[in-house]
């Protein structure tokens, strides 16, 4: 028999996809998508924990060997034949290999809406802090980067069960609802726990999502490697460009408390979004 929960969760995902729909995403889908290019794997590092609100997993130090973009702190991992091979690629938005330690200076600022100059859609990044460097998207594990007249960027990695990603636009969950404290079971496992309030749209998060329906500005998003879609990248972080936020709403979750939901919509005239093979279906 199915669970009371599962058949909201059904009810919502249905729901949510014909909002999609209704918003023309197919429009804005082209007839053929390219297929994401690989990346050769190099040693792994557990340095800096690399999590969106629902992510708890170390990150993975990679090489980009195709593509537009790979961290040059990296590159040493990479044979001869490689490093050849990217010399026709453009270079990296920002030169990480003369830095040491993890705090570097950031060249540009991300409290901007819309693209960061000199980082092109399709950028990727091994862990979300060189993302962070780069400015695209600033917080090192929360998914949403608030502004005053709206969220300047998001991250999204599968964390909520209920949304939807159809790549071109996607149904994203907002921030709030569980106890900051922790519990004596698990006093840390704040961002992953469940559901103990609703969330509302007073939370600065959900607030500044929210500003982003009113104010029409474009949110810049970031895919990550866990997200369980075709369109989520196999491995790091990657930048799908700039996305309207169209709509939101609340509905019930998890646990029977109220969530903010949000749609985002693709922005037409931006280069398509690869589809991981490994992920298709």
């Amino acid at each position: 028999m199915v669970s009371s929960y599962a058949e909201e969760r059904e009810a919502n995902i249905r729901r949510n996809r014909q909002l999609l729909i209704e918003l023309g995403v197919e429009k804005l889908v082209p007839t053929q998508e390219p297929r994401e290019k690989r990346q050769v794997r190099a040693k792994r590092t557990t340095t800096q924990a690399d999590e969106d609100d629902e992510d708890d997993q170390p990150p993975r130090k990679l090489v980009r060997t195709e593509g537009r973009r790979r961290s040059n702190r990296l590159a040493s991992h990479a044979s001869m034949e490689e490093q050849l091979q990217e010399k026709a690629a453009p270079l990296p938005v920002k030169d990480l290999s003369s830095s040491s330690g993890s705090n570097k200076q950031r060249t540009r600022n991300p409290k901007v809406y819309g693209h960061i100059p000199g980082v092109e859609v399709g950028s990727w990044w091994a862990s979300r802090q060189e993302c962070s460097e780069d400015a695209v998207h600033a917080p090192w594990v929360g998914g949403i980067a608030p502004g005053e007249r709206g969220a300047y960027s998001v991250a999204i990695s599968g964390g909520y069960q209920d949304d939807i990603d159809d790549g071109y636009a996607f149904t994203y969950t907002g921030a709030g609802g569980r106890d900051l404290k922790g519990t004596k079971a698990a006093p840390k496992n704040l961002r992953t726990a469940p559901h103990s309030f609703d969330q509302t749209f007073e939370h600065n998060h959900n607030k500044a999502l929210k500003r982003s329906v009113e104010t029409g500005k474009p949110v810049r998003v970031i895919r990550g490697f866990k997200l369980q879609s075709k369109y989520g990248p196999s491995e790091g972080y990657r930048y799908d460009g700039l996305y309207a936020v169209k709509k939101y709403w609340r509905e019930k979750g998890r646990g029977g408390h109220l969530v903010c939901k949000f749609a985002f919509v693709r922005l037409e005239g931006q280069p398509p979004i690869p589809v991981n093979p490994d992920k298709e279906g």
